[in-house]
């Protein structure tokens, strides 16, 4: 009998393995589409800039971002933790989440009316503007023990990958030239628990390949909790 359980744990290791590779060729294939004008310039800051950015102007994103201020703050850090922090976000991420509310992939009472209003011309400049705001962070880092685990750790009997195998060592993304996972150190841990629990019911769907569902499906609620309280201090 403990012959055979010693093959099931190398069977669902292996399966994890696969899983977590075909996840980072997933980015690598999505990070790939970013535009070709922004793949080489000269200098590397401002190349990181360019990246995080994305096609849009952010001079021009200001003042069509205004309608956007009072819930997300000018500077993209939002005061009510109901609202998510959007300052140092990737706007090609940001503009996705929009053309997904206006596709009614994702729904809010809010969003989705705010989303309706926004035209194509418009979109990719308000994303760059919040896109070149300088990054949220978190208040103090958190000493949760069980959501710093979660976060740097692969759970391999759960076929887990860790989660900042996918969002950056200090949850601010992988590189700025990689849009496909968002930057979620610093966000609002309410906000983040929301979502976490939104992608467990099913009332969210819209992450790669639907791998946000599968990853919380299998985290308990003390754990969610934990996780959130991590990520909201990075």
């Amino acid at each position: 009998m403990f012959y055979f359980k010693r093959i099931i744990t190398a069977c669902l290791a292996l399966v994890a393995l696969l899983t977590h590779t075909t996840a980072v060729a997933e980015i690598s294939n999505l990070a790939s589409q970013q535009p070709s004008s922004q793949e080489t310039p000269p200098n590397q800051s401002v190349n990181e800039t360019k990246l995080r950015i994305g096609p849009g102007d952010p001079v021009a994103g200001k003042s069509k971002a205004e309608l956007c201020f009072g819930c997300h703050g000018e500077d993209g850090n939002s005061t009510s933790p109901e609202f998510p922090k959007l300052a140092g976000q990737y706007g090609i991420y940001i503009a996705k989440q929009i053309r997904n509310f206006q596709a009614t992939t994702r729904t809010h009472q809010v969003m989705s009316a705010m989303a309706a209003a926004v035209i194509d011309e418009d979109l990719a400049d308000i994303a760059a503007y919040f896109a070149s705001q300088p990054m949220m962070k978190g208040a103090s880092p958190s000493s949760n023990k069980i959501g710093k685990k979660l976060f740097e750790n692969d759970d391999l009997p759960r076929m887990m990958v860790r989660c900042n195998n996918c969002h950056g060592t200090t949850g601010k993304g992988q590189n700025p030239g990689n849009p496909v996972y968002p930057v979620i150190g610093g966000q609002h841990k309410d906000y983040l628990l929301g979502q976490l629990i939104n992608f467990r019911k099913g009332a969210r769907n819209n992450s790669p390949s639907g791998v946000m569902n599968t990853i919380v499906h299998r985290l308990s609620d003390a754990e969610l909790e934990a996780l959130a309280d991590y990520i909201s201090g990075l």
